[in-house]
């Protein structure tokens, strides 16, 4: 039985690991960090001095501002850590990279946990090796705070290690043409409606290439919350992106 500990659980995405975990069979949620008290048959705490319980995993889906925090306390105190979190900053990431080492304690930050999510971007890594040109838009639902969203970003860095000829087209630095990351243009919506949407588009002379994922429900990520928990302690320090336990 591999048991765990889940922060930030009772936002909606909270709510559904919630839920996968009790119908999963071999996994076990034994506590929950949150930022109000919220009723529960489980242990509810509200600061990290509270928390009296321990488990294998640490699972962290809060918000940025509060999962590097949530992440040490996690390494230095016998969890293996998940992190579904994006937007923490690559002083922070660097800071937990060295703590995994330091208490050895494997650690992976997960950008996206769709399974098609990360298709996607091994996909549109191997697209850019014939047509660098490429650039990304991704839709999110309004209360997704960091823009670019951290699958884009993972996305564009992707596209921009795989590339192997120089892109014709370049930002102008026109605020119209998108973020650009590592020399791939970002474009980022928030709209209702939606939960989480990205599409690649390449385009070469003569034609284009169009790559998309779209997550209608968190149920999406669901699996890939699962395969993390469960394959966490095959890596060693920290690893970023689900693809490092698949």
């Amino acid at each position: 039985m591999i048991t765990v500990f889940l922060a930030g659980g009772f936002g909606k995405m909270g709510r559904a690991i919630q839920q996968m975990i009790q119908d999963a069979a071999g996994l076990e949620l034994v506590g929950i960090l949150s930022g109000s008290s919220h009723e529960s048959e489980l242990p509810v705490f509200t600061s990290l001095a509270d928390i009296d319980v321990t488990a294998d995993v640490w699972v962290d889906v809060t918000q940025p501002e509060a999962a590097f925090a949530n992440g040490q306390y996690a390494l230095t105190h016998g969890f293996q850590l998940v992190v579904g979190t994006s937007g923490l900053q690559t002083e922070q990431v660097t800071t937990l990279k060295m703590l995994s080492e330091k208490e050895q304690q494997s650690a992976l930050i997960v950008p996206n946990f769709s399974l098609s999510g990360v298709l996607l971007m091994q996909f549109a890594a191997q697209a850019a090796k014939y047509l660098p040109d490429a650039e990304i838009l991704e839709i999110h639902n309004p209360k997704k705070i960091d823009a670019p969203s951290g699958t884009a970003r993972a996305t564009a860095q992707a596209i921009a290690k795989a590339r192997q000829q120089v892109p014709v087209a370049t930002n102008t630095a026109d605020p119209a043409r998108g973020d650009p990351i590592d020399g791939v243009d970002v474009h980022a919506m928030r709209l209702p409606g939606y939960v989480a949407e990205e599409e690649v588009v390449f385009g070469a002379p003569g034609e284009t290439l169009r790559i998309k994922q779209t997550s209608f429900t968190r149920e999406s990520f669901m699996g890939g919350v699962a395969l993390a928990i469960r394959q966490i302690d095959t890596i060693e320090g920290l690893q970023v992106g689900l693809e490092k336990v698949l």
